[in-house]
């Protein structure tokens, strides 16, 4: 594809209900030093707050800036709403939860033009700004947490099976047909696709760097996480040669577990030492949160922590909120891969 120095770029912005970062987003990729960034879509889902009210101002006052309405609300048609508005030669996808680097835009285009892949982005780093989302951001650096995804770490450098966000051609993405309009996953399908075209497809660089505001609250984490089952589900039936176990291990592994507990109740004849187990677990569970807590302990305040001026969180409150949030996301992906499978199979309800 015969392209421009700088191709020009434009930046899809799914939103909704954020109306404490949309600006300040906006404000990081208006002074971006690429030079040639055609526009920023903000693609609304009916936000009830002043999201849209804000972009509007903002799109009045600089021309690349213009506001879209996505009256689906879920995320994969904001991004093909985007898709059919955009102009630029590069669709670049970001979200209204993260900060990024003052070179965002530039690395990305580096990466995608330098190396074979056809999507590439960096490393989802988490930070927190309360003790929550703290517990969220060092779940994210256990096993037990990201399930080994190579898009987790920091100093990765390498072709992935998928990727955070994403920067890719746009005419690649319109002849994909855009993202597969289910409720989440959107990004993992569409990067199955990929990969079914080219096994070195997705890129990952430690170049590009973005940070990500995890959920504040544990219903609401419990909740994206049911969605994220529910969306694994999907792109599984999708893809069935070549989708990763680690989409599927929440579903099999509390399966498992409820099969052993089950089995444990109702065999009187046999003690499989279920309640042993669980307390096995539990003891798993926070000592594997203790670990990550002192391993990341020196560098938390500095690599972590954005408290604006707040202290830190405790050791204590940190691993206690780190282990709460490790055995909330399979629970909560598990239910939502359980549910989207009874509507599928059972409810005979596609939900594409």
């Amino acid at each position: 594809m015969s392209v421009s120095v700088e191709p020009s770029v434009s930046i899809i912005i799914p939103a909704y209900n954020e109306e404490k970062n949309i600006e300040t987003v906006i404000g990081g990729f208006l002074a971006s030093g690429y030079s040639n960034i055609l526009e920023i879509l903000v693609v609304d889902g009916n936000s009830t707050d002043s999201t849209a009210a804000k972009v509007a101002d903002l799109s009045c006052l600089y021309s690349k800036v213009k506001l879209l309405h996505n009256p689906f609300r879920i995320q994969s048609a904001a991004l093909n709403i985007g898709l059919e508005a955009c102009q630029g030669d590069i669709f670049l996808r970001a979200d209204a939860h993260c900060h990024y680097a003052p070179d965002y835009v530039e690395k990305c285009i580096h990466t995608l033009l330098t190396t074979k892949a056809i999507n590439v982005g960096g490393a989802q780093r988490f930070v927190a700004e309360d003790k929550f989302q703290a517990g969220v951001a060092l779940a994210a650096n256990s096993l037990l947490g990201n399930g080994g995804a190579k898009y987790r770490n920091p100093q990765y450098n390498g072709y992935v099976d998928t990727v955070f966000l994403g920067c890719m051609w746009s005419k690649t993405l319109i002849n994909l047909r855009g993202y597969s309009n289910q409720i989440t996953n959107e990004d993992a399908e569409l990067n199955q696709r990929l990969l079914e075209k080219d096994s070195e497809a997705i890129y990952v660089s430690s170049d590009i760097k973005v940070w990500y505001y995890p959920r504040r609250t544990w219903l609401s984490l419990w909740i994206q996480y049911f969605k994220y089952g529910r969306g694994r589900f999907l792109t599984t039936i999708k893809h069935t040669k070549n989708i990763q176990l680690r989409g599927k291990l929440p579903f099999l592994f509390v399966s498992c577990m409820i099969i052993w507990f089950g089995l444990d109740l109702f065999l009187f004849q046999i003690n499989l030492y279920a309640k042993e187990l669980f307390l096995l677990g539990l003891v798993a569970v926070f000592t594997e949160s203790l670990r990550v807590n002192l391993k990341l302990n020196g560098n938390f305040a500095k690599e972590v922590w954005r408290g604006n001026g707040k202290s830190p969180p405790s050791l204590f409150s940190r691993w206690l909120m780190c282990g709460i949030v490790i055995m909330t996301l399979p629970v909560a992906h598990f239910s939502g891969y359980a549910y989207q499978l009874f509507r599928n199979k059972f409810l005979k309800i596609s939900d594409w």
